[in-house]
């Protein structure tokens, strides 16, 4: 089994014959996926998306992917092939975009459709091309056939790229669900077909790897979600993704069924669902979705509300209602149900949620109590079917933290990969595919582009390091008066505390400390203000660290007497 290796270098040529990949996200992580394939001098990108911010990230809107690998080379991308409509798959595109705006973006009709509702709002009208299972498209080098694929949002492709190095056959995010709500079943027949022709290698979904059996199917849940809106006595407030349409279709028909009337919540939700229904892929009961102002006029046991915020996003709608500074006020006697996945890195964000409409009086009904989501993810069992089925010669397991990846790449083994044909890469990793043979040849630039409001790429690690620091510790601006001559104060210096904790004299002990720290810069002969400043900067460093154990951020001033 190959693993990746971590030290950048210089990539070695790619063979005429050879096909390279490289994944800039997905590996290690769940959100920000994007491969992109490099064959005869061209480059085919497949998904391009975002990741969404921790606790530990502040003030970050969304991660990008690291364009730094390509964007010498854009002129060289022949497309980027979208195989569904979630965020952490075409949410980056915007920014890919901006680099070069006439890029083709290839996509289902629901895909496509929410992409381009996206793009409108940062004013870019793309080049696009709708394709659908059974479709085969040429690009450059690249020979694509689409196959369908079921997961949690309609419209999920897989997709095969032919190219002279080989057979390439990308699963996408997806399950084998034999019930689905839209009778959309994955195209085992297709994979089994491109298995008899011969599949170099195989990139599959890893999210649920480490699960054993078979995924839930989506019809399953029905009853749960009936008994919410039965049994509920006040309103129904349901948190879900803003492109999870199965799972709102499931919501609207219950909501029918029990005679309450519904509104979406959100910018997202309202923008999705209104596409989803023009598309005629969620089916609306006449009068069932009406406005706030006719809802707020209705009794409690009739009104039914479907908003953003099921991962905790501390802007969404669901947070702002647990913050209470939403129109919506959560109240005694409601029901508020998350029919969503807990995507590892937001527990804290949505326990904490789920406790303060705890505390307000609210019934909360989530997958930890109530049969109320499935994953929309392949398990063990269907991943070993695939296998099965496939036969690859070479295996690349993507969509995943370490955890899932190493537990794909295990699945692969033992059905009958070579242990040398699995390969286990991280976000850089460069795999190169040559004469059947896959192997890691070396490392690209991929790591985090933080999305700051309109800044793109301006917050780094260490900005946000300052952003815990002021959060967690506090901020002491010192303002020091120094003698140009003698180096010494003319003043006591002025203590401007923020989020420090601290008696009135506190800072008492810390002036010694400074005025020794300019003694020694005087008598060596130190007199610029900027290193002045890191002295006194170091100085209440050390004090505030031995005094309070505290390490604070400090922001000294030194003004010339």
């Amino acid at each position: 089994m190959s693993r990746s290796r971590r030290d950048p270098g210089t990539l070695p040529a790619l063979a005429p014959t050879g096909l390279r990949i490289v994944a800039l996200g997905g590996l290690g992580e769940i959100g920000r996926n994007m491969t992109v394939f490099e064959h005869a001098g061209k480059l085919l990108i497949v998904d391009c998306g975002v990741l969404f911010p921790e606790e530990h990230q502040p003030g970050i809107d969304v991660i990008l992917p690291d364009f730094t690998s390509i964007r010498d080379r854009l002129d060289d991308v022949v497309a980027v092939v979208l195989t569904h409509g979630h965020e952490d798959h075409i949410g980056g595109v915007p920014y890919l975009l901006r680099e070069r705006r006439d890029i083709p973006v290839i996509g289902s009709k629901l895909t496509l459709a929410f992409i381009e509702a996206k793009l409108k709002e940062h004013k870019i009208t793309p080049v696009t091309e709708q394709v659908a299972e059974g479709d085969e498209l040429r690009l450059g080098p690249f020979d694509l056939e689409f196959l369908a694929v079921n997961h949690s949002i309609p419209d999920a492709l897989a997709v095969a790229i032919r190219t002279a190095a080989g057979l390439v056959l990308h699963t996408g995010d997806f399950k084998m669900d034999q019930f689905p709500l839209d009778q959309r079943i994955t195209d085992l027949r297709g994979f089994a077909r491109l298995g008899e022709e011969g599949v170099d290698l195989f990139l599959t979904d890893s999210t649920n790897a480490d699960v054993p059996g078979f995924t839930t199917s989506e019809g399953e849940l029905t009853p749960a979600i009936d008994t919410v809106f039965r049994t509920a006595p006040k309103r129904v407030i349901v948190s879900s993704f803003a492109s999870h349409v199965h799972r709102i279709q499931q919501v609207l028909d219950a909501a029918h069924q029990h005679g309450r009337k519904v509104a979406f919540v959100g910018r997202s939700m309202v923008r999705n669902m209104g596409i989803a229904r023009d598309l005629g892929y969620l089916r609306v009961p006449k009068g069932l979705v009406v406005d706030m102002k006719v809802l707020e006029k209705l009794p409690a046991d009739q009104v039914c509300l479907i908003c953003t915020g099921s991962q905790g996003e501390p802007m969404a709608a669901l947070s702002r209602m647990a913050n209470r500074d939403h129109v919506i006020r959560i109240s005694e006697g409601d029901t508020v149900l998350l029919a969503s996945s807990l995507i590892p890195g937001n527990e804290n964000a949505i326990y904490r949620i789920i406790n303060e409409f705890t505390k307000i009086g609210a019934n909360v009904v989530h997958k930890g109590n109530a049969k109320v989501h499935v994953s929309g993810h392949a398990s063990a069992g269907e991943l070993v079917y695939c296998y099965n089925l496939v036969k690859p010669r070479n295996v690349m397991p993507v969509h995943g933290e370490w955890r899932h990846l190493r537990a794909n790449a295990d699945l692969a083994i033992r059905t009958g990969v070579h242990p040398n044909g699995v390969v286990i890469a991280e976000d850089g990793s460069v795999v190169d595919l040559v004469d059947g043979r896959v192997s890691i040849t070396g490392k690209v630039p991929a790591g985090n582009v933080y999305v700051d409001g309109s800044t793109v790429g301006g917050a780094t690690e260490a900005s946000l390091k300052d952003r815990r620091t002021l959060a967690e510790e506090g901020v002491i601006t010192v303002v020091a008066i120094v003698d140009a001559n003698t180096g010494q104060l003319v003043e006591a210096p002025d203590f401007l505390a923020r989020g420090f904790v601290h008696e009135a004299e506190s800072f008492d002990a810390a002036v010694p400390l400074i005025e020794r720290e300019l003694a020694r810069a005087a008598a060596d002969g130190v007199k610029d203000a900027t290193q002045l400043e890191q002295l006194i900067a170091k100085a209440v460093s050390n004090w505030a660290n031995r005094s309070h154990r505290r390490t604070p951020m400090i922001i000294p001033v030194v003004i010339d007497a």
